[in-house]
């Protein structure tokens, strides 16, 4: 049974889902974009006997509090703060990470400061290395080199409905996908301030490109177990991003599934399944 619950961190509502036992080993589960913990939706209950499992939805998304840009930090590094202070709150003090897109980044943040925390790491399209940045990367190169007003607007195409269910579909099956989840995330997209919100995510991805030696260095020094699994069709996070893993951490095993960026939506069975292979 997957259970809703809120808590006010930083002057913030936290949003989260808990499933699983609190006496099993815990295991944090950090969404990508556009998305939120829904998307963990059918992954939760194959994991359920074997982990606690706690989903929280970042500021700005899902659930969570959504303040305006102009008064919250739109920062990785302060979704960071914010989802540590989370931790704290919860008083999880060792746990399982699994991390996707955008929480790859805020993950390796945490693991980096708290590398005492992490018991293994679950990265699914979580990436860390420069070799793992699809072709789409180039141009945001040009516009973080190069701001503009006009290129910033130009991002907002990622908010589009078809944008999101094209992060959805490309690269999976046929009729693999279910459209529950890309709906909820356009629907998400409509909240006052998502666009300005996510705009400045964007610029500032960037630093999370610039702070992938130290991800990296972590790897090396702490070599968590490691469960690097792709949707190997994903255009934003291409698998070789995967297989960088191993040169930094000898205890990571690489593996791809048949699908894309959203990869939990069509092969969550295939994903629960090495999980329990590798960490159960």
């Amino acid at each position: 049974m997957t259970t809703y619950h809120t808590v006010q961190i930083d002057h913030l509502k936290i949003f989260y889902r808990e499933a699983g036992d609190p006496t099993k080993p815990t295991m944090l589960l950090f969404h990508g974009f556009p998305s939120a913990s829904h998307m963990f939706r059918d992954l939760m209950p194959l994991l359920a006997d074997h982990f606690h499992l706690i989903a929280p939805d970042y500021p700005g998304f899902g659930q969570s509090s959504m303040p305006n840009h102009t008064d919250f930090t739109y920062t990785f590094t302060h979704l960071a703060s914010v989802m540590t202070d989370f931790i704290t709150h919860l008083q999880l003090t060792k746990f399982y990470l699994y991390v996707f897109d955008y929480g790859a980044p805020i993950g390796f943040h945490i693991a980096t400061a708290h590398p005492d925390w992490i018991q293994g790491i679950v990265s699914q399209n979580g990436n860390v290395y420069q070799e793992g940045l699809g072709a789409k990367w180039a141009t945001r190169q040009d516009f973080w080199d190069h701001p503009t007003a006009a290129k910033r607007a130009s991002y907002r195409t990622a908010f589009a409905p078809e944008t999101i269910k094209g992060q959805y579909l490309t690269g999976t099956p046929a009729n693999s996908v279910s459209p529950d989840g890309y709906t909820l995330d356009i629907a998400y997209t409509q909240r006052p301030n998502y666009a300005d919100n996510q705009l400045d995510l964007i610029f500032d991805y960037q630093n999370n490109i610039k702070a992938y030696p130290a991800f990296q260095r972590y790897l090396r020094e702490f070599q968590p177990k490691l469960l690097a699994i792709w949707g190997k069709n994903d255009p934003s996070f291409i698998f070789p991003g995967a297989q960088a893993f191993t040169r930094d951490d000898p205890n990571a095993t690489v593996q791809a599934v048949d699908s894309g960026h959203f990869a939990l939506e069509s092969h969550a069975l295939s994903i629960a399944q090495a999980i329990l292979r590798t960490f159960a």
